[in-house]
């Protein structure tokens, strides 16, 4: 008999912005038990946007504009602000997270459950 471990990481890139708030929530979870939580050993790795309003980066705010009307347009989804993730990620009851600009609109996010 094979005994099964538990991943100690799982990545997803560009993959929440296409479902709502609810979904999101069931995967977040979903995610949350297949990761090993004892000793902080599994973390979740997420690629995908975060909106930024800010003056300074007015060029970046039509593009991240245009990307949250076709996700509202094509799928139940939408681009999230650093706030919505957070809001998110403490629904879903992870115990720490950090978000790292990558580039552009795009950053990396690693969360402990």
């Amino acid at each position: 008999m094979m005994r099964r471990e538990k991943p100690i990481c799982l990545s997803t890139s560009f993959i929440l912005h296409g479902w709502g708030d609810e979904k999101c929530i069931k995967i977040l979870k979903r995610y949350k038990e297949a990761i090993p939580s004892k000793d902080n050993v599994g973390k979740l790795i997420i690629i995908d946007m975060v909106v930024k309003v800010s003056k300074e980066e007015n060029e970046l705010l039509e593009t991240q504009l245009l990307f949250d009307m076709l996700m509202m347009s094509l799928v139940t989804g939408r681009e999230r602000s650093e706030k919505d993730w957070a809001k998110l990620f403490l629904d879903t009851s992870y115990t720490d997270y950090k978000t790292t600009p990558i580039f552009g609109f795009t950053f990396v996010s690693k969360f402990i459950p």
